[in-house]
C-alpha cells in the first residue's frame, strides 16, 4: 500500500491534436478577394469552353478506387489538375466548372480522399465535400499512457511494424524532443486525438505527438513557470505524470502539493505508481518484494523525484504541477479500490485509519 494512495488512470479524451489557426478578418478578406479574382478568371475560361462545346467531362458515375491528396492552400484549379492527372475527371476544367457553380467548394479541406476514376466533375466535387470520403487514421491517446502503451496504440491503428516506431524512438533527435527530455520520449508524446494521413510513417506520427507537446509547453509557459516553483521543465513534467497516475483530475492540485510538501520535509514520496512503472505493471496493491524492486524509479527506496516522467500527462496535470493549491497535506489514500475519490491529510494517525478502511474493501 502506498503511503500516498493508489494510482488512477485519467482515460478521458482530449481535444483534437491538429491546431487550426482561425482566419482573421483581414485574412478572410484576402481569401475572398483572391477567390473572386480566381473565380472571375476561370469563369471566363469556362464561358469560352461552353461556347466551344464545354470542357471535356466524363458522364460518370466512375469505377474503381483512387486516393488523391488535397494539399493545404490548393485552389480549384490545383485540385482539378490533380484529379485529371489521376484520371478521376476528364479535365481540370470540368472540375473547376462544377466548383464555380457550388459555393461549398470553397470549404474543401486539405487531406486524403478516396474517389473513383472516370467521374464527372460534379460527382468528384460531391465526394470531396463528403466527410465520409476522407481517408485518415484517427487515434485517441488518453492521459497517463506509458510510452509502451502509446506505441501499442500506434501499431494497432497504423498496421506499421512495431520496429518502425522503436527505431524512431531510438533516434530522439529526429523527433524534435526538447533537450530536457534527455533522449527519451516518455512523457513527451502528448495525449490527444490525432488524425494521421494514410501514408504517414512512424516518424510522422511520433513527431506529430512531440510537436503537440511543444505546443502545450508553450501554451502553459512551462519553462518560466516551472522555474517559479523551483523546478526544471523535466521535473515539472515528472510531477505532472505522478499526479496523473495517482489521482483523478479534481485532485491533481492537492496531489502535486503532497509531492512538494514531502520533498520539502525530506520524506520519500513512496508512490506505488512509480514502483508499478519500474515493474511495468498496474497492480492495485503491491507486495513487500515488489516494493523492494531495485530501480531508480522506486520512490520507496530512493529520495526525491524519479529520474523522469512515468507516463504522458495531460494539460490539467501539467497545470496542477505548476500551480498547486496551498495546503499541508503529506498523505493521500483512495477512498475505495477503483474509486476516483481520494482522502488527503497531514495527520499520520488519520492516514493510518484511511489506509485500514481502504484495505478492508480490497477483495
Amino acid at each position: 500500500m502506498s503511503q500516498t494512495g493508489q494510482p488512477s488512470q485519467a482515460g478521458q479524451e482530449v481535444d483534437p491534436s491538429r491546431v487550426r489557426v482561425r482566419r482573421t478578418r483581414v485574412g478572410l478578406v484576402l481569401v475572398v478577394v483572391v477567390g473572386v479574382a480566381f473565380a472571375a478568371s476561370w469563369a471566363a475560361i469556362v464561358l469560352l469552353q461552353r461556347w466551344t462545346g464545354g470542357p471535356a467531362d466524363y458522364p460518370g458515375p466512375g469505377t474503381g478506387q483512387v486516393v488523391i491528396e488535397v494539399v493545404p492552400g490548393a485552389t480549384a484549379s490545383d485540385i482539378g489538375q490533380t484529379l485529371a492527372a489521376n484520371e478521376v475527371v476528364a479535365s481540370a476544367e470540368a472540375f473547376v466548372s462544377a466548383a464555380l457553380n457550388d459555393d461549398r467548394s470553397l470549404g474543401i479541406q486539405p487531406g486524403f480522399y478516396e474517389l473513383q476514376q472516370r467521374m464527372s466533375g460534379d460527382q468528384a466535387l460531391q465526394l470531396l465535400l463528403d466527410p465520409a470520403s476522407r481517408v485518415e487514421t484517427s487515434v485517441t491517446f488518453p492521459e497517463g499512457l506509458r510510452l509502451g502503451q502509446t506505441v501499442d496504440r500506434l501499431v494497432e491503428a497504423s498496421a506499421l511494424p512495431r520496429g518502425d516506431f522503436e527505431a524512431q524512438l531510438a533516434d530522439p533527435k529526429s523527433l524534435g524532443l526538447p533537450a530536457y527530455a534527455r533522449g527519451s520520449a516518455e512523457g513527451f508524446l502528448f495525449p490527444a486525438t490525432y488524425t494521421f494521413d494514410p501514408d504517414a510513417s512512424a516518424k510522422d506520427m511520433l513527431r506529430a505527438m512531440v510537436d503537440r507537446y511543444l505546443v502545450a509547453q508553450q501554451d502553459l509557459d512551462l519553462k518560466r513557470r516551472a522555474a517559479e516553483v523551483g523546478l526544471t521543465p523535466r521535473d515539472a513534467v515528472t510531477v505532472a505524470s505522478l499526479v496523473q497516475a495517482e489521482v483523478s483530475e479534481e485532485d491533481f492540485g492537492k496531489a502535486a502539493r503532497v509531492v512538494y510538501n514531502r520533498l520539502a520535509a525530506g520524506m520519500p514520496l513512496q508512490f506505488d505508481s512509480t514502483v508499478n512503472y519500474a515493474l511495468e505493471s498496474d497492480d492495485l496493491t503491491l507486495t513487500d518484494d515488489q516494493l523492494g524492486v531495485d530501480s531508480p524509479y522506486n520512490t520507496y527506496l530512493n529520495p526525491g523525484l524519479p529520474p523522469g516522467p512515468i507516463n504522458s500527462p495531460g494539460a490539467a496535470a501539467l497545470e496542477a504541477a505548476l500551480n498547486p493549491p496551498e495546503g499541508d497535506w503529506v498523505y493521500f489514500v483512495a477512498v475505495a479500490p477503483g474509486s476516483d475519490a481520494t482522502r488527503f491529510t497531514a495527520d499520520y494517525d488519520e492516514f493510518l485509519r484511511f489506509k485500514d478502511e481502504f484495505y478492508a474493501q480490497v477483495p
